[in-house]
């Protein structure tokens, strides 16, 4: 019995650390410092791609298989991707909005970042290093 305890412990312990902490990210040469959360959501949800500096913004989204896109969507909208595909679907539809460009693989969300200026991401706090600057964080 003591053994099982402390698996489940030992278990609950890595899936506390392993949870993605999304945070969101511009280039680092961007002038972008900062953004609100309500900002984020309108650019995300395709309601408007202007940055506050009037740069085009062109979001950018994980690959429906990265941990972090599900966090990220649940810590914006608190929704989850099947509600977040069903509105891109039925905005699809409508022909009334394109959805953010989405990465093939995780890796390729910063080399996306790199080469398109109004680019706007979200990663894993992990993942930033000098070539990105955090614009928003969510609250723990």
């Amino acid at each position: 019995m003591k053994a099982l305890l402390l698996i489940v412990l030992m278990l609950s312990g890595l899936a506390a650390r392993v949870r993605a902490e999304p945070v969101v990210v511009v280039n680092g040469a961007s002038a972008i410092q900062q953004l609100s959360q309500d900002q984020v959501i309108n650019i995300f949800l395709g309601r408007y791609r202007r940055l506050p500096n009037g740069e085009t913004a062109i979001p950018i989204d994980q690959p429906d298989s990265a941990p972090v896109r599900a966090e990220f969507y649940r810590k914006l909208v608190n929704k989850d991707l099947n509600e977040i595909n069903a509105y891109w679907a039925r905005l699809i539809f409508s022909g009334r909005t394109s959805p953010p460009l989405q990465a093939a693989q995780p890796a390729d969300v910063i080399e996306l970042l790199m080469v398109n200026p109004g680019g706007l991401a979200y990663v894993d706090r992990s993942q930033v290093d000098k070539r990105l600057r955090i614009v928003l964080e969510f609250p723990k």
